[in-house]
């Protein structure tokens, strides 16, 4: 593998990966069919709870890195006790708004003051550390990319909270899966073609 396709990877790896959005992905998918079918909270949140316990065991039987699988059992955890608390189906996604909120918060501060996460995060993995803090060039770089996920965590806000507001669980949870995958490729690529646009900055 090139050396430009081993730094596409560590990119795409560092921001939740493929198997990252499955482990938080499925759940979410499971939560929505089961509800629909059963019309019932606990069981339609015991099912994607359940789904989140067997791929956690499954990365652990494969010897995979369960980081993400954990961290997606954990975020089910959270929406199934939003949801049971209140006894609305709509709150199961709450935590989810929040999570964009918070995400898009601290992307939006980080670059206000010149320390964009997107650096912090990749910079080490691409064996240039914090040095790109004295590249302008590659410093602007950073930010640049970092202004796409500010984009895309206020725009699921933007749409998604009217819609949870409203009530309307099964055109949440649709907008809500429409809005996950495919924009987190879409951003996710758009960075890396925003990243490889400026070498980086090689340690002495």
């Amino acid at each position: 593998m090139s050396e430009h396709n081993q730094d596409k990877d560590k990119v795409i790896n560092a921001l939740g990966g493929k198997k990252g959005l499955i482990d938080s992905g499925l759940p979410s998918i499971v939560f929505l069919i089961v509800f629909n079918v059963q019309h019932d909270l606990r069981i339609s949140l015991w099912s994607a709870l359940s789904l989140s316990v067997v791929l956690a065991i499954l990365r652990l039987a494969k010897k995979d890195t369960i980081q993400h699988s954990v961290s997606g059992l954990l975020g089910v955890v959270i929406c199934a006790f939003f949801a049971n608390r209140t006894g609305q189906a709509a709150d199961f996604y709450i935590p989810k708004l929040l999570t964009n909120l918070g995400y898009g918060t601290a992307y939006l501060i980080a670059n206000l003051i010149g320390w964009p996460l997107l650096g912090i995060v990749l910079g080490p993995l691409l064996g240039e550390n914090f040095e790109w803090r004295h590249n302008p060039e590659r410093k602007r770089m950073y930010i640049r990319a970092s202004w796409i996920w500010v984009a895309m965590f206020f725009a699921r806000i933007a749409v998604q909270y009217p819609i949870y507001r409203s009530g309307n669980v099964n055109l949440l949870g649709t907008v809500n899966l429409a809005m996950g995958y495919p924009l987190f490729f879409a951003a996710a690529y758009g960075s890396w073609l925003v990243i490889k646009s400026v070498p980086p900055v090689k340690r002495d």
